[in-house]
C-alpha cells in the first residue's frame, strides 16, 4: 500500500513555523493536489514526504512503514522537480533508464521498459534526441517517464507545467491524468493553480497562508461547498456577502445591512450556526458563485432573492460574458452569463439598471 500518512508534523526555517501540527491522509493510488498560495507549505510539504527535508516534529508513513528519518534512496519515491533536472549530456533513452541502470537492471528489460514509456506519451520517436533537441512540453514528459520508469510507490510533483504555455499545460494535464489511470501509483501534485488542482485531482487539499489546511476533498465537493471564505475565494470565483444570520419558522436567512434579508439552505450539520425566532448572531458570511446568479433588465416573479444594482463592467471571456453590477450598498457583484448562441439574450449594457436573482440552494452558508 502506498497511503502516505503524516501525523502532527511540524517544520521550522529561521525560526519561523512553516508547517505546524499538520495531519493529513494521502489515499494510495489516487491523483492528489496540494493546492495553495506561493508560502503556504505545499512544496515543504512535499520535500518532507520525499527526504530532502527533515522534520522537526511529527512522523511521515508509507503504508506501515515510518519514513520519518529514512534517507531519500531508501524511499521508494520519486520526484519531478518544476526545472525538470535532466541530464543535458544524456540523450532521452539514458535519462529515462538513468535509475533503471544505477539498479543494475539487464539491459534487455531496461530497453523494454523505456520504449514502452516512451510509447505511453507518443516520444518512441525521440528516443536518440538530445535534451536540447526537445521542446518544453517533451522535456517534460521526459523528466515524468525518468521518475515513473522504476516503479516508484509515489510520484511528487512540484508545479511541473509552470513552464508551459496555457495550451501545452491543457494537453500534459490530460496526458498526467491518462498515465496516473494506467499506473494506479499515488500521484502527489504541489500546484498554485486552481485549473490544474480541478483539472487532475481525485481528491485535494486547500493549504492558506499559514501552513493550515483549510479543506480536503473532491474538486466538485471543494467548488460547490467550500468550507470558508479563503477556500471559496481561492478556488474558483465568488462573491462573499455578510450579514446576520437568523431563522423565521422553517426557513432561513442572512440578513445584509442595506440589501436586506435572503434565504438560504442550510444543511443539517450547519444548524448549528442558526438562532430560532428571528434571533440575530454574530454576522456570518455566504458563498454566491457568479454563475449562479441570473441577470436581467426586468423584474421577474418566483425568486426569493433579488436585488437591484448598476452594470459597471461587462468583460466578453468567450464562453461566457462577465458582468459587475454595484448594488446600492456600494457592494459590487460578479455575474458569469453563458453565451449561447442558439438562445436570444437581453443586450446589457455599461450603467444599466439590472436585476440579479439566486435560487437559494446556490448559496453556500461558510463555516468560517
Amino acid at each position: 500500500m502506498s497511503t502516505i500518512r503524516i501525523e502532527n508534523v511540524t517544520k521550522i526555517f529561521n525560526g519561523e513555523v512553516v508547517l505546524d501540527n499538520l495531519s493529513l491522509n494521502i489515499p494510495s493510488g489516487k491523483f492528489f493536489a496540494l493546492l495553495g498560495p506561493s508560502g503556504s507549505g505545499k512544496t515543504t510539504l512535499l520535500r518532507l514526504i520525499g527526504g530532502f527535508e527533515k522534520v522537526d516534529k511529527g512522523k511521515i508513513y508509507l503504508g506501515d512503514q515510518d519514513i520519518t528519518d529514512l534517507p531519500i534512496n531508501q524511499r521508494n519515491i520519486n520526484t519531478v522537480f518544476q526545472n525538470y533536472a535532466l541530464f543535458p549530456h544524456l540523450n532521452v533513452f539514458d535519462n529515462i533508464a538513468y535509475s533503471l541502470s544505477l539498479k543494475k537492471v539487464p539491459k534487455d528489460i531496461i530497453e523494454d521498459k523505456v520504449l514502452k514509456a516512451l510509447k505511453a506519451v507518443n516520444l518512441e520517436a525521440f528516443v536518440y534526441r538530445t535534451i536540447d533537441q526537445l521542446s518544453g512540453g517533451q522535456q517534460q514528459r521526459v523528466a515524468l517517464l525518468r521518475a515513473i520508469v522504476d516503479e516508484p510507490d509515489v510520484l511528487l510533483l512540484d508545479e511541473p507545467l509552470a513552464a508551459l504555455d496555457f495550451k501545452l499545460r491543457e494537453r500534459v494535464l490530460i496526458e498526467l491524468i491518462e498515465l496516473q489511470e494506467k499506473l494506479k501509483t499515488t500521484f502527489i501534485y504541489v500546484t498554485h493553480d486552481q485549473f490544474e488542482a480541478l483539472t487532475v485531482s481525485d481528491q485535494m487539499a486547500i493549504m492558506n497562508h499559514n501552513g493550515e489546511i483549510e479543506q480536503i476533498g473532491t474538486p466538485k465537493e471543494i467548488y460547490e461547498f467550500p468550507v470558508s471564505s479563503f477556500v471559496a475565494q481561492f478556488v474558483g470565483t465568488t462573491n462573499i456577502l455578510h450579514g446576520a444570520l437568523l431563522k423565521d419558522q422553517d426557513s432561513y436567512y442572512i440578513d445584509v445591512h442595506g440589501l436586506g434579508k435572503f434565504e438560504i439552505q442550510v444543511p443539517e450539520h450547519k444548524k448549528w450556526m442558526v438562532s430560532e425566532s428571528g434571533t440575530k448572531i454574530d454576522t456570518r458570511a455566504m458563498s454566491i458563485r457568479p454563475e449562479k446568479i441570473f441577470i436581467t433588465k426586468n423584474v421577474t416573479a418566483g425568486f426569493s432573492n433579488v436585488v437591484e444594482g448598476i452594470v459597471q463592467t461587462i468583460v466578453y471571456h468567450g464562453r461566457s460574458t462577465q458582468y459587475n453590477v454595484r448594488l446600492k450598498n456600494d457592494i459590487t457583484l460578479q455575474v458569469f452569463e453563458q453565451n449561447e448562441e442558439h438562445f436570444p439574450q437581453e443586450v446589457i449594457d455599461y450603467d444599466n439598471t439590472v436585476y440579479l436573482y439566486w435560487q437559494k440552494d446556490n448559496v453556500v452558508l461558510l463555516e468560517r
